[in-house]
């Protein structure tokens, strides 16, 4: 690209017929110093890109840890949320044989405790038929038992 000094210092080579060197001068002088006017806002515009590229390029690393970090934090969710899942039912299981395994128990405990009353019971009907026998032997005891012999 042309720069304006380029423009300032351009000289002419002087012709027979040629054009107005003043008139010459000074218009070079326009063209520079507009072409100078130009050439900094155009350098200007390359800086302000620069800097607007460079921002785009933060925002798009930005945009994609923040996808990165969003996408761990999904399947950190589903994993915390499959291992609680997993952990609720195991809970759930262990409980259930907890309680099927106490019922267990006191089924057992209940059939030990009928079979005990049972035992009881008979123990007690040969009980008291041994009493009554040994009343009533007493008592044939007695009626033979005189005082006068």
């Amino acid at each position: 690209m042309l720069t304006p000094m380029e423009i300032q210092n351009k000289k002419f080579e002087k012709a027979v017929m040629g054009y107005d060197k003043n008139d010459v001068n000074d218009f070079m002088l326009f063209v520079s110093e507009d072409y100078e006017t130009l050439y900094k806002q155009s350098m200007e515009q390359e800086e302000k890109i620069k800097g607007l590229t460079k921002q785009l390029e933060t925002y798009k690393n930005i945009d994609e840890t923040m996808k990165n970090t969003l996408l761990v934090a999904q399947s950190t969710a589903e994993t915390v949320q499959k291992n609680a899942t997993e952990k609720a039912e195991l809970i759930i299981r262990e409980a259930e044989a907890e309680a099927k395994r106490i019922l267990e128990n006191a089924k057992k405990e209940t059939e030990k405790s009928k079979l005990e009353l049972e035992q009881i019971r008979h123990d007690m009907d040969i009980f008291r038929c041994k009493a009554i026998s040994m009343l009533n032997a007493q008592m044939e005891n007695m009626k033979n038992f005189s005082i006068n012999d």
